[in-house]
């Protein structure tokens, strides 16, 4: 007889994602005038600013603060000065960030939890925060721990600084928890508050992360069963780095806070290297690129889309959930791509079992991240 045991697959899910965003939602157009008014743009720069607010693809974005929704004498962040002198520190910035990031996040976790019966606060283990808008100690996992009324043994980690794509290693590190204990309950949140660091810079990198950028929280619950309804099973990642995007895609502190850099060349970047990114992605599965109907692409900018969609023969339909994201909340940093994720589950109803989903992010590095998961049904009589 064989001895050998078959050693059973270990299996990790996501099973529900809730998402957050704050009060203050301004129109795109909106922005462009108080980014015009804050540079003192004479008139020929501000159509040059309008411009390429236009073209963005965004039509809103959310803010923590008031100020881009007022007038110059009505400001409560911001100095009522023509120059916007003293501008705010990083020490202001902060104050703000810890002022709103734990509320934003606990809304974000108790709408994810909504949306599943697969676990209660009381069933949290583990506790994962992404942030790279801000960051104290104590920190906002220990605020959630408290504000949520988790078990003070909950395991806490913290994801910080690594910019648009850390969602991908928060999902990463739940994946190995869930599998390594198949009764963990994870709860992962990304909270970033891009729009309290405006740096008041004409540089053409400044002016276009200023036209992207907004505010928001989405959490997700990660366990190694699916629950009673839909889930994604995690099925493979791949990373690599594009060295040549190092100076291209960077977030440095500096005095008066983060300051984002955004070259027009990342999409020509991303476009050279996505392809063969996929290809590793894939290799050893028995999926191809042309067999998935399903994405969830982190959608930083328009432009990244298309040369995406141009690379991998993709539709714009194909990346609908994404300009979705895109158009109605901008660019939130590491939170975007699991808004997409949720527009993606939520319009589930209809797929089949087993479906390939694949999944992309980029960020400082140039770092390229992406995630091939499945579709999985609890009745899949029901789902086809």
């Amino acid at each position: 007889m064989n001895s050998k045991r078959t050693k059973k697959r270990m299996k990790s899910y996501i099973c529900a994602i809730g998402t957050a965003n704050p009060p203050n939602k301004i129109p795109q157009m909106q922005i462009a005038d108080f980014m015009a008014t804050a540079l003192q743009f004479d008139d020929q720069n501000t159509r040059k600013l309008k411009a390429l607010y236009r073209v963005s693809g965004i039509g809103q974005r959310y803010s923590v603060l008031e100020d881009y929704n007022r007038q110059n004498g009505n400001f409560t962040f911001y100095p009522n000065t023509p120059t916007l002198e003293p501008f705010p520190t990083v020490q202001q910035r902060m104050t703000e960030y810890r002022k709103h990031a734990v509320d934003l996040s606990e809304e974000a976790i108790r709408n994810c939890l909504k949306n599943t019966t697969a676990a209660s606060l009381a069933d949290i283990t583990h506790l994962i925060t992404v942030s790279c808008t801000g960051m104290y100690a104590p920190g906002l996992d220990i605020e959630l721990v408290e504000r949520l009324e988790l078990s003070s043994c909950v395991q806490r980690t913290a994801v910080n600084f690594m910019g648009c794509y850390a969602a991908f290693n928060a999902i990463k590190l739940a994946d190995a928890i869930c599998k390594a204990d198949p009764l963990a309950k994870v709860i992962l949140v990304c909270t970033e508050l891009c729009t309290i660091h405006f740096q008041k810079h004409a540089q053409q990198d400044h002016l276009v992360s200023n036209a992207l950028f907004g505010d928001g929280a989405a959490a997700v619950l990660m366990q190694g069963q699916p629950n009673g309804e839909v889930s994604l099973e995690l099925q493979s990642f791949h990373c690599d780095i594009a060295p040549a995007g190092k100076r291209e895609m960077a977030w440095h502190i500096g005095d008066t806070g983060f300051e984002m850099t955004l070259s027009s060349y990342v999409p020509d970047l991303i476009k050279k290297g996505i392809k063969e990114l996929t290809e590793r992605l894939l290799q050893g599965l028995k999926t191809t690129v042309s067999e998935i109907k399903l994405f969830a692409i982190h959608p930083g900018g328009r432009r990244i889309l298309e040369v995406i969609e141009q690379e991998l023969g993709m539709t714009r339909d194909d990346n609908r959930f994404a300009y979705q994201v895109l158009r109605d909340f901008g660019n939130m940093s590491s939170a975007t791509v699991l808004f997409v994720l949720k527009a993606l589950m939520d319009d589930l109803t209809t797929r089949e079992q087993d479906e390939p989903v694949l999944s992309f992010a980029f960020g400082p590095g140039l770092t390229l991240e992406s995630m091939l998961l499945k579709v999985h049904y609890a009745d899949a009589k029901a789902a086809i």
